[in-house]
């Protein structure tokens, strides 16, 4: 229930987005509802979900949640909100429940610059809708998100969210040149720029990369984008893994470019209809008598090995969303994605260890990151899988679980000496902790 003072806060925000852009919580729709509750912890107060549609309309709003001690829960369109730790608020300090904040409409182009390759967004655009805009151009944002079609520019920002494309252009943080956010006080702050060579406030654009919205709202940010290449060319090796692993080894040190290397697990395999074994799922991306050449070449390695291997050319595009909707789309209200990482040279190993398993695994095999999802899994056996993790000197982060595993495990599982150096980041950042509190690593 909404107490009279609560009211009276909530029609101040009124008066600053206007009544179609905000929404009490009783009057949302069952499906945002469900959506926005898997992010907070049981217990805990939601107000109403707010859509500012300005930058300055975005400041206003935090300032008054700050003024008035509201606790912010932020979003975009909300495809990834349920992942990492849950929101809680403490009734002492946050005793007047949580706003809800979505950048969804928040979704401009503001500038794209051809010639210099690179484009300037606000953080509710869409990951489909950019691509198709750069794509008039012949250029593309070099990542390939979880949920393509209902990514948010800014979700991908703050959850950090890559992809296979990392092998060939790196993560986030390598693509962001500026960035421009609101402060937990509800001043405008700024970083870097819109020209490649532009290095004014890396560090800065470094922290709000992966921080799920605990150091300040993303309100626009300059990316780098790419030239669409010519050709695209995908070559499947499956067989045992000890062979898998040689292949693996001989292609990441070879002269051979791929844009993507991807290890999967047994089980991944299977539900690919890709044959029996672990896999090697490898892109080549440039011109197309290259993609001819090193497209060959791997085969032979495959075939020297006694591997099953294919070569997919007309429809690799197809294979590689179906990829994807294997790891990420799920009907099942029990499913749990876990994000990995393990040097590369055990990333076969660690696929092998999670065959025992009914899960779906893939490892991005240059970089020992990647996920493990599971349609029913105990909280017992994702514990057992990250001591394996950290036993050789990886991790295992909970991103998507039910509500009542996420409350009995500590889905970050970090608890290395760099928690003093963030808990200090977040009170400088956020003295309040207004800003989705309790929910990043270490309770911050």
């Amino acid at each position: 229930m909404i107490s009279q003072e609560n009211t009276l806060n909530i029609q101040e925000i009124e008066a600053i987005v206007g009544k179609d852009n905000i929404s009490l919580w009783e009057n949302l729709n069952p499906t945002k509802k469900q959506q926005i509750s898997r992010a907070i912890a049981p217990n805990n107060t939601i107000n109403c979900i707010v859509y500012p549609e300005t930058q300055a309309q975005l400041s206003d709003v935090v300032t008054c949640c700050a003024k008035n001690n509201w606790a912010i829960l932020t979003c975009g369109n909300g495809s990834k909100l349920h992942w990492g730790g849950l929101v809680k608020i403490d009734p002492t300090t946050h005793d007047k429940g949580i706003i809800v904040v979505s950048c969804d409409r928040l979704n401009r182009l503001i500038e794209h610059a051809v010639g210099d390759l690179t484009v300037t967004v606000e953080p509710g655009m869409k990951y489909s809708e950019l691509q198709t805009t750069l794509a008039k151009t012949d250029q593309f944002f070099a990542i390939d998100p979880a949920y393509p079609e209902t990514a948010t520019i800014g979700g991908i920002v703050a959850t950090a969210n890559s992809g296979s494309l990392r092998q060939r252009y790196r993560g986030v943080r390598d693509m962001l040149l500026g960035i421009s956010f609101v402060r937990s006080d509800g001043k405008i702050a700024k970083a870097g720029g819109r020209v490649v060579k532009n290095v004014a406030g890396y560090d800065l654009m470094k922290l709000f990369t992966g921080a799920y919205g605990t150091l300040g709202i993303i309100s626009q940010v300059t990316l780098r984008v790419y030239p669409i290449q010519e050709a695209s060319g995908t070559v499947v090796l499956v067989g045992e893994k000890n062979n898998i692993a040689t292949a693996t080894q001989t292609l990441l040190s070879s002269a051979l470019t791929p844009v993507a290397v991807d290890l999967l697990s047994t089980n991944l395999v299977k539900e690919l209809d890709l044959g029996e074994g672990v896999g090697l799922m490898v892109r080549f991306q440039t011109i197309i008598g290259s993609v001819e050449e090193q497209s060959q070449k791997l085969l032979e390695v495959g075939n020297s090995l006694g591997l099953n291997s294919t070569r997919y050319h007309d429809n690799e595009a197809e294979l590689w969303d179906k990829l994807k909707q294997k790891i990420w789309h799920s009907q099942e209200n029990t499913e749990v994605i876990c994000k990995i990482g393990v040097m590369p040279n055990k990333a076969v190993e660690t696929l092998n260890q999670l065959a025992i398993e009914t899960g779906l695994g893939l490892i991005h095999a240059g970089l020992g990151l990647g996920e493990l999802r599971f349609n029913s899994v105990t909280p017992e056996t994702i514990l057992e899988l990250r001591r394996w993790c950290e036993s050789i000197g990886g991790f295992l982060t909970v991103l998507a679980a039910p509500l009542e595993m996420k409350q009995k495990l500590d889905v970050w599982g970090y608890n290395q000496n760099g928690l003093d150096l963030m808990r200090r980041i977040k009170q400088k950042f956020d003295p309040k902790n207004i800003l989705n509190p309790h929910s990043f690593v270490g309770g911050i």
